[in-house]
């Protein structure tokens, strides 16, 4: 029995090289979810948009919610941060750069954005997935705090975050950006976790019992002003400079939007206990904020409900950037690990880890 007949040309009259190769269909404009924007020629779209030198280097710097870049010049550095496509609205950024130029004017340290030669805040950028926006930075003076925040920085840390709440009261937005509403903080947050909790019904069963006694809490705090103001969003030691003589600089704002003072405060906790910054840091941090601008009893009562939604929120944006980039993380251990985290926020030692 044969099994495998040669190839022969008198059989078939075009040799194996003769047939037609088969080419599918390139289409060019293939979807994208995120790419990354070559540095050389963000290097000369600045360029031609600011009154700058002639660029000397430019590196990709970090990768966060926005792609950040070093942009360096014989005598000046500068930050270039360009929006995600996925992250944030053209209006959302706007009401950003606005508000941060808005704070600048009013004497508040922080690093506001530069104009570009036709006078705006930012640049297009037609990157394959879609409009991206580029924004052009001082870079802050000094660093980020060694070895995180002591004492007098978390209190001067503190005193500049209700002087931000306090000011950002006159402030009138050209743009409009997703209020920090408990419908979205909480309730979009879980609507972007519930895909993952699936096979987990207990724990989904005990964020929802978690969520609702968040609501419960906070029902009740006022949503005007002063309580009710611009919010950073994302206040914490990692986004703000200190130099020697601990002159500090304010920046990202990309989480900002007008929302209850106390939630500033909330996330602020919620990230130094994420990241283990001493108990006596964040109490001076709240003295120093106290020190401008008592809180109410109500507002202090609900720093625990707003921390642990500070959590949930943080986590559901995490969670929708990491699954474009980085689905292998999505495992069992990083939703066990989360919700430890948030079981921990829920204690009544909450406070003392």
């Amino acid at each position: 029995m044969q099994l495998f007949r040669p190839f022969s040309t008198a059989t078939h009259p075009h040799s194996f090289f003769d047939l037609p190769t088969f080419r599918p269909e390139v289409d060019e404009s293939f979807p994208v979810v995120y790419s990354t924007l070559a540095p050389h020629a963000l290097t000369h779209l600045i360029f031609q948009h600011y009154e700058i030198e002639v660029p000397k280097g430019c590196r990709f710097w970090h990768r966060g919610l926005s792609d950040v870049y070093l942009v360096e010049t014989i005598s000046q550095p500068y930050i270039l941060r360009v929006s995600h496509h996925h992250w944030r609205t053209k209006s959302a950024i706007d009401f950003e750069l606005d508000l941060l130029t808005f704070l600048a004017a009013h004497q508040l340290p922080v690093a506001a954005p530069l104009r570009t030669k036709r006078g705006f805040l930012s640049i297009e950028v037609n990157a394959p997935e879609g409009k991206r926006y580029a924004a052009l930075f001082p870079v802050a003076p000094g660093t980020v705090a060694i070895g995180d925040l002591n004492k007098t920085q978390g209190f001067l840390l503190g005193e500049v975050v209700a002087q931000l709440h306090r000011v950002s009261q006159s402030f009138s937005p050209l743009a409009h950006r997703q209020p920090l509403t408990v419908s979205y903080l909480l309730n979009d947050s879980l609507h972007a976790i519930a895909p993952f909790m699936n096979h987990h019904s207990q724990e989904w069963d005990y964020l929802m019992e978690t969520s609702s006694l968040i609501k419960e809490q906070v029902k009740n705090l006022p949503k005007e002003a002063p309580y009710w103001t611009v919010c950073w969003g994302d206040p914490h030691s990692g986004n703000v400079h200190f130099t020697a003589e601990n002159q500090l600089t304010l920046f990202d704002f990309d989480q900002c939007g007008y929302g209850w003072r106390a939630f500033d405060i909330g996330k602020f906790l919620q990230v130094s206990l994420q990241t283990g910054l001493n108990r006596t840091v964040r109490e001076a941090f709240l003295a120093g904020y106290q020190a401008v601008t008592p809180l109410t009893h109500q507002e202090l009562a609900s720093l625990q409900s707003l921390t642990q939604m500070a959590y949930i929120w943080s986590w559901a944006i995490h969670l929708n950037s990491v699954k474009l980039y980085d689905y292998s993380r999505l495992d069992s251990y990083y939703f066990n690990n989360r919700l430890q985290r948030l079981k921990q926020l829920r204690s009544p030692d909450w406070q003392l880890f």
